[in-house]
């Protein structure tokens, strides 16, 4: 049809975004597309084959990711030089975004191929949405060195940075992760944890990072999360504006407040008696009495 709404086109590389957890995310027109291209470029095929067979659809899967994505970069851009069209997705969320697929999009560019983008969920504009933190402005880091010496020297890096940050975090790697930022960032910053998004797990914790190292001091991470930090105070700003909000709530509110964002009851208390700059015990005895 000469007028179809949303036609897929030949010698065009579509960078279709998938749910980050939620199956019901995906939209019409992804589905359509993946549908109808040539053949889709995948992170990890496995995954992404079970993906599409919940929505009915058989394509060829070619394999795109880190370690292969010269080679295979290559291959699909003569495919589409060729008039073919392909569909390039992750595992989940938008492709292209601290992932692999930034080269092929600048390898199509360069080569005169049309790359067309079919939006969707994205992890860290989600998690920045529900951060309760500044959304003006903001700095994607993604996900930062796994050595502590190039960790560090990449948060220094940024350590001044006004705009709020947003991070990806592995489980395994999130208590050094925190350790090393409130080191660095110091202990009062506001940070937001946004664990499993969309996911039935899905939870929110908005703290300091102290509140953050001592709430994982005996709880383990579980799952996939995104950091939204708070920006540094720029020269010159009125840094009380900038002041703690949950220091106008009573010592009481402050610490069920903690509680209510997944805290046990002492670590609530070690950490509002931190941010409050008063003894353990001030905290402990409001709290009984």
């Amino acid at each position: 049809m000469e007028n179809e709404k949303n036609k897929v086109e030949k010698s065009t590389l579509y960078l279709v975004a998938t749910p980050i957890g939620n199956l019901a995310d995906i939209s019409e027109r992804a589905k359509k597309v993946l549908s109808e291209v040539d053949f889709i470029a995948a992170e990890d095929t496995r995954n992404s084959m079970k993906l599409l067979s919940v929505f009915g659809i058989k394509k060829e899967l070619v394999s795109y990711f880190e370690h292969n994505k010269k080679a295979s970069g290559e291959r699909i851009i003569a495919r589409l030089l060729s008039g073919e069209s392909c569909a390039l997705i992750t595992d989940a969320g938008m492709p292209a975004i601290s992932d692999p697929g930034e080269d092929i999009v600048r390898l199509a560019s360069a080569s005169g191929i049309t790359v067309s983008v079919i939006p969707g969920a994205s992890a860290a504009i989600s998690a920045l949405a529900l951060s309760a933190l500044s959304t003006s402005r903001f700095a994607f880091e993604g996900f930062l060195p796994a050595q502590k010496s190039d960790r560090r020297k990449r948060l220094e890096a940024v350590k001044h940075e006004p705009r709020t940050m947003i991070f990806y975090e592995a489980p395994h790697k999130l208590k050094a992760t925190l350790a090393d930022m409130a080191e660095v960032f110091g202990g009062e910053r506001k940070i937001s944890l946004c664990r499993e998004l969309t996911k039935l797990n899905e939870e929110i914790i908005r703290t300091t990072l102290e509140g953050a190292v001592i709430l994982y001091s005996s709880k383990e991470p579980r799952g996939e999360y995104v950091l939204v930090l708070e920006g540094a105070e720029e020269a010159g700003c009125d840094c009380s504006s900038n002041e703690n909000p949950l220091l106008s709530l009573s010592p009481r509110e402050h610490v069920e407040k903690y509680i209510a964002d997944g805290m046990s009851k002492m670590d609530a208390i070690k950490a509002v008696a931190k941010e409050r700059g008063v003894p353990k015990s001030e905290i402990y005895d409001v709290m009984i009495n």
